[in-house]
């Protein structure tokens, strides 16, 4: 070979790894390092409630095992909606996350779904549930009935004389008044509030027969002797109260249970190794024992549910909602 051959050659080598050089591809933001940044978990209701207090103890303990900052974000509004359409419309990267309970979802897509933009089962990826909150049927104590079976007597012997409240026509607890009201075969009259702690007060002055409340809620006046407590909606008995029966207890309430899971999901389309990387964080943070000892004592029940078990528990409570509102005929408000 000539030298001017073989300089020539050097420098078609030379041009060639330049080149090379030059194209570095253009990844996309998912398979890059996971966090790549600060993380928000949009909570869309107001701050200073259970699902808010409990969003930021989780917050904390995904940031000290992700590495990176995690900020609550409250968007509050029209039932949860308005923070859940946000997340739906966010970027799949992992970023911005959704902590929420079943209404947004599962009962406001059933109840009004022509002011619903975004489809719960297309829209989101399920990632981890931390824990459930069951319901309490509570009366004020000047009803001449001491347990369930004996208040499904008294409501039977009076049809329509008894009432009870929930925090609106619509809700999850008026729907569980529902369905305790078909499986006993009672006539009960609803009595929507705008919030739940109005119902509470109204059971403990005597103002109110009866309310389907968050166990959370009503805990602490059971234990004072303010309210009297009839049944919980978990499947069991719960251990904070461990006096009070469980719905499904009782006969013909076999299998009876209705509760609103507490969890974390994404945009749907999110990769399959943050999604990973997001349920083993979740799975760690449910584990730690002061966040039990926290749950318990908020009347949670520590449930950790993930990935299509957590998609499979979301389409079957559909189901169950949509079953009793179509045989109440509910309406929103």
């Amino acid at each position: 070979m000539s030298q001017s051959s073989f300089l020539d050659r050097r420098r078609a080598m030379a041009h060639l790894g330049t080149a090379a050089l030059c194209w570095v591809p253009v990844l996309p933001a998912w398979s890059q390092a996971y966090p790549a940044k600060a993380l928000t978990i949009v909570v869309p209701f107001a701050a200073g409630g259970s699902i808010d207090v409990v969003a930021r103890q989780v917050a904390s303990r995904l940031s000290a095992k992700l590495g990176q900052s995690v900020v609550v974000d409250n968007v509050a509004g029209a039932f949860g909606t308005i923070g859940t359409q946000k997340v739906a419309r966010a970027a799949p990267d992992g970023h911005t996350l959704l902590f929420v309970v079943s209404s947004p979802l599962n009962v406001a897509p059933i109840l009004n779904p022509s002011a619903v933009r975004y489809d719960a089962f297309k829209d989101f990826l399920p990632i981890a549930t931390v824990g459930r909150l069951p319901f309490m049927v509570v009366g004020r104590n000047g009803l001449p009935a001491d347990s369930m079976a004996s208040l499904i007597q008294l409501a039977r012997a009076r049809p329509g004389a008894l009432s009870f409240g929930t925090d609106g026509t619509g809700s999850l607890l008026h729907i569980t008044g529902e369905l305790i009201k078909q499986r006993a075969g009672v006539d009960i009259v609803h009595v929507p509030y705008k919030a739940a702690p109005q119902v509470l007060t109204d059971i403990g002055g005597g103002q109110l027969d009866l309310g389907i409340l968050p166990v959370a809620l009503a805990q602490p006046l059971v234990r004072e002797g303010r309210v009297r407590a009839y049944a919980v909606t978990s499947p069991g008995r719960l251990p904070g109260l461990p006096q009070v029966p469980a719905l499904a207890e009782l006969p013909g309430f076999e299998g009876v249970s209705l509760t609103s899971w507490m969890g974390l999901l994404a945009p749907a389309g999110l990769p399959a190794h943050v999604a990973a990387v997001l349920t083993d964080a979740m799975r760690a943070a449910a584990s730690d024992p002061t966040l039990v000892a926290q749950l318990v004592d908020r009347a949670i029940e520590p449930d950790v549910v993930a990935g299509s078990d957590f998609a499979a528990l979301l389409r079957s409570e559909r189901q169950q909602i949509a079953s009793v509102v179509a045989r109440t005929g509910l309406k929103p408000e």
